[in-house]
């Protein structure tokens, strides 16, 4: 396919905005501001189409796991993001994909255009979970991941993501203390690719996952 019809999160200007933020976040963890540990970065191909999914601590996470990827990654991420400040610019010029919570046709249109991520040989970051979970909550995987995944044939990354809750906590959990605590340590986990052929249930598929990610957070 040529250029033009490319997912614009996999076109020219998406690359070079990419390259410019991840050297920025690359000085700041050289720089120790916050203590970040990747393990397992090296189970993603390097090339073809991957599904990364993560668990959903804080609003940090897409941050850290992006950060620590080595190739250009779009992520389904709530359309709130759109409106704020620098961020919205930055997610637009990396054709991340919005998504509405709670919205039937805004949910199939994230799938749609996540579908064509993948049919371009892209990463696609997703959070299951659908939103943020704090500590002793349960929030059920949305079917989205293991559909892709099912529909496409594209493996699955789990992550675990560990402490990004406390370096930037859920405001409702924040109580008296820091809006955002420098000293705790980040841990982002990858574990080997779930190949979806092993499959042939979605719930069966999301279970594995639900269950290899909270292994990794372990």
């Amino acid at each position: 396919m040529n250029e033009q019809r490319r997912p614009k999160g996999l076109g020219k200007r998406a690359w070079v905005t990419t390259q410019f933020v991840r050297r920025v976040l690359r000085t700041l963890a050289w720089s120790n501001i916050v203590r970040v540990t990747v393990i397992g970065r090296e189970l993603v191909p390097a090339t073809g189409p991957v599904i990364v999914a993560s668990n959903h601590i804080s609003m940090l996470d897409a941050v850290f796991l992006w950060g620590a990827l080595r190739r250009r990654a779009i992520a389904i991420a709530m359309a709130e993001l759109w409106s704020w400040p620098v961020v919205g610019w930055l997610v637009r010029r990396l054709g991340q994909i919005p998504v509405l919570r709670r919205d039937t046709a805004s949910g199939q249109a994230a799938v749609a255009q996540a579908e064509q991520i993948l049919r371009h040989n892209g990463v696609l970051i997703i959070y299951p979970e659908g939103r943020l979970v704090a500590p002793g909550e349960y929030e059920p995987y949305k079917p989205g991941v293991a559909k892709l995944a099912l529909a496409t044939g594209v493996p699955i990354i789990p992550v675990g993501t560990i402490g990004t809750d406390r370096v930037l906590p859920m405001k409702r959990l924040r109580g008296d203390g820091p809006k955002f605590d420098r000293r705790q340590p980040v841990t982002i986990h990858f574990g080997a690719p779930i190949d979806p052929a092993d499959f042939d249930d979605p719930d069966k598929l999301l279970d594995h996952l639900r269950q290899r990610i909270e292994d990794l957070r372990a």
